[in-house]
């Protein structure tokens, strides 16, 4: 069972930093969406790749999103910490448990 266990944590450890990682770039992009950043720069375009798919179906949810300002990444961001306090936190105890 100490495979498992040792599986579910190195799960859990790449979930964290995986999501943090989402964090920050969820961060970075609402911070440049403040200065009306050149389209067509490469890493504008990635942090838009990256995020749009999330922040959308978020967007269409609110229903106050027609008074210019974007609240999206902070739900977004809100759902990344419940995720880290209650996904990796239950992997993390579980792959404790399974250890010993």
């Amino acid at each position: 069972m100490f495979l498992v266990g040792n599986f579910l944590s190195a799960l859990a450890t790449v979930l964290d930093y995986a999501l943090s990682l989402y964090m920050i770039i969820i961060i970075i992009r609402a911070l440049i969406s403040w200065v009306s950043p050149d389209p067509y720069n490469p890493i504008v375009r990635f942090l838009y790749a990256v995020t749009e798919p999330v922040l959308s179906p978020v967007r269409r949810w609110l229903p106050f999103a027609s008074m210019g300002i974007d609240f999206s990444p902070v739900i977004v961001f809100f759902v990344i910490i419940f995720l880290k306090g209650f996904v990796v936190a239950s992997l993390s105890q579980l792959a404790f448990r399974l250890k010993f």
